[in-house]
């Protein structure tokens, strides 16, 4: 599987309604998810973007991840109080979703994902 780009309306299709987040969260999704929330100037969203290219296809069929255009999502970087980037939401089936901030190398994003597994 590949990365998939989220719009607002694509974003609670297959995450949750932004809207309630944090205190009505409901995942809407079957299996756990990665949310990157990036920007194409950012350098560091630039380094950690094939990472995630890697990831997606050695976690195929466990995890989902996405990929939030902040520049283009603005509704989405406010309802999450984005101010840096990278940003990453983990939403794991039936648990609450955690934001990890800051780039990250590959062994720490697997042991992200991992812990998502569990």
């Amino acid at each position: 599987m590949k990365v998939i780009d989220l719009t607002k309306e694509s974003f609670v299709e297959k995450v949750a309604d932004y809207q309630g987040y944090p205190k009505e969260w409901k995942f809407k999704g079957n299996k756990p998810c990665l949310v990157d929330f990036h920007a194409p100037w950012c350098v560091y969203c630039k380094a950690l973007s094939p990472i995630l290219d890697q990831l997606a296809v050695e976690y195929n069929g466990k995890i989902d991840i996405y990929k939030v255009d902040v520049d283009q999502e603005p509704e989405l970087e406010a309802a999450f109080a984005i101010r840096t980037i990278p940003n990453l939401l983990l939403c794991p089936v039936g648990g609450e979703p955690t934001m990890k901030l800051g780039t990250m190398n590959k062994t720490q994003l697997k042991a992200l994902i991992e812990e998502a597994l569990l």
